[in-house]
């Protein structure tokens, strides 16, 4: 069953038309999305600089048409979706560039990025508001959404797919539920659970019945099994604690006691701010307001002595320096993956140009050797145009000599693996100064407050 809805992405305020690109595109292309970018497709454009040449084309629409953009929109994105269970991963991203590919005529750059994380897979395809010859922009007609949707059903319709009927208002489900949705990890140790408990009597029994169970076991230093369907193996030892296969051995030598696999529970926020109960009450709320604010902050204060004592901090300045420390490193390595964001997009960039100004070399030479012929600029205008940019480029990074396009792939490899690899150690920094600075916001609250109430009754 496909649903297909056709949306003009438009160029958000405050916001530059490559910045609010890239943050479309880096969206649908998402690696925990995407099973690690391999559902993704593209047409005349490459997924890891699609923005860039995206705004490439409307540079040079403005250079062959002399005119500049005068609507907000900046691409259109298409959102297809399929009935769960009806079509794998891999057909999906196929008919979704199909539907892309009939729908532009071949006229405009587009990606297609099919998404696995929810109970149905879904495609969302962006495809580029300037046409490839840099002449013309998409124009979105009357009733586009409709012909879309249509155009959708005839190609689901020739891959033998179902697609949904029209029904009246009053007959439509209102909601689909979904179950939530499994990872091959989870029913892996749900499947190491089942035949555990069924008592193998060794380690080569155990994964028989494994082998028994659809998986293929790859036997070695590291044991890695695959499910049906599964691209890569999984290894035990990554499952977490109780999967390992020396904790696996031992359970079966009856040396341990396997404790099945579960879920971990989202961590509650330990302790919430005060209640700012004088400027609630300066506002006009009610004396029962008040008692149930006064309540609040006493559970969320005594939540916050808790903290402060299972972090060891035994006064305000040290409080107040621990807070302050842990927002400076937080923002030191927040820093630090904005500067390597800035290259990468650098580097693609540089890349994008290295390649036309390669490509149109030659072109370009023989038009100088022509003297600047208009003839030849008419008819090499979009060569001359890439030429050109990609030397203005050049001119404003003050390059003297070009680096060698594998060198910038190896730098960019290298600078995403560190980028990757240092959000987990940035999300505890952020998780960390949160939680610092939340508790010394409850301190200086509550003694401002402890403080205002002594002096009023000394006054009185």
């Amino acid at each position: 069953m496909a649903a297909t809805r056709l949306i003009a992405l438009h160029k958000n305020k405050g916001k530059s038309v490559a910045a609010c690109l890239k943050s479309r595109t880096d969206y649908v292309q998402n690696p925990d999305k995407t099973e690690h970018g391999e559902l993704i497709s593209s047409y005349e454009c490459s997924p890891l600089t699609v923005d860039e040449e995206f705004m490439l084309s409307k540079r040079q629409y403005e250079l062959v048409t002399g005119r500049r953009q005068k609507s907000d929109v900046i691409a259109y994105q298409i959102r297809q979706s399929f009935k769960p269970g009806e079509i794998t991963a891999e057909e999906a991203n196929k008919v979704g560039y199909e539907l892309a590919m009939r729908f532009t005529k071949g006229k405009y750059a587009f990606i297609v990025a099919t998404h696995t994380d929810r109970g149905h897979i879904h495609n969302h395809i962006v495809y580029n508001s300037t046409a490839l010859d840099g002449t013309r922009k998409f124009r979105d007609f009357l009733l586009s959404g409709l012909a879309v949707q249509r155009l959708s059903d005839l190609i689901c319709l020739e891959h033998q797919l179902s697609v949904i009927e029209i029904k009246p208002y009053r007959e439509r489900q209102k909601r689909v539920l979904y179950p939530p949705k499994e990872s091959n990890r989870d029913r892996l140790c749900g499947i190491i659970d089942t035949i555990l408990a069924e008592k193998p009597g060794d380690y080569e029994a155990f994964l028989q019945k494994l082998e028994q169970q659809g998986y293929e076991v790859k036997r070695g230093k590291y044991t890695a099994v695959k499910g049906k369907g599964q691209k890569r193996f999984i290894r035990f030892r990554t499952l977490g604690t109780g999967y390992g296969e020396d904790e696996i051995k031992a359970v079966l030598e009856g040396k341990a006691k396997h404790q099945p696999y579960q879920k971990k529970q989202a961590k509650e926020q330990p302790f919430q701010l005060l209640v700012d109960i004088q400027g609630k009450m300066a506002e006009g709320k009610s004396v029962g307001y008040k008692k149930w604010a006064t309540k609040f902050n006493l559970k969320e204060m005594s939540k916050t002595l808790l903290f402060l004592q299972e972090q060891k901090i035994g006064s305000a300045e040290e409080l107040r320096e621990r807070a302050a420390a842990a927002t400076e490193r937080y923002h030191a390595m927040g820093d630090s993956i904005k500067a390597a964001e800035t290259r990468l997009a650098e580097i693609a960039v540089l890349k994008t140009h290295i390649i036309n100004y390669a490509k149109t070399r030659e072109v370009y030479a023989t038009y100088r050797k022509a003297g600047y012929s208009k003839a030849f600029l008419e008819a090499h205008r979009e060569e001359i145009a890439l030429h050109k940019a990609a030397k203005a480029a050049f001119d404003e990074a003050g390059l003297q000599k070009l680096p060698k396009v594998k060198e910038l792939d190896a730098e960019f490899a290298e600078l995403l693996t560190k980028k990757k690899a240092s959000y987990p150690d940035y999300r505890k920094a952020r998780n960390e100064m949160q939680e610092l600075v939340r508790a010394q916001k409850n301190v200086e609250r509550f003694f401002a407050e402890e403080k205002d109430t002594t002096e009023k009754t000394q006054t009185r």
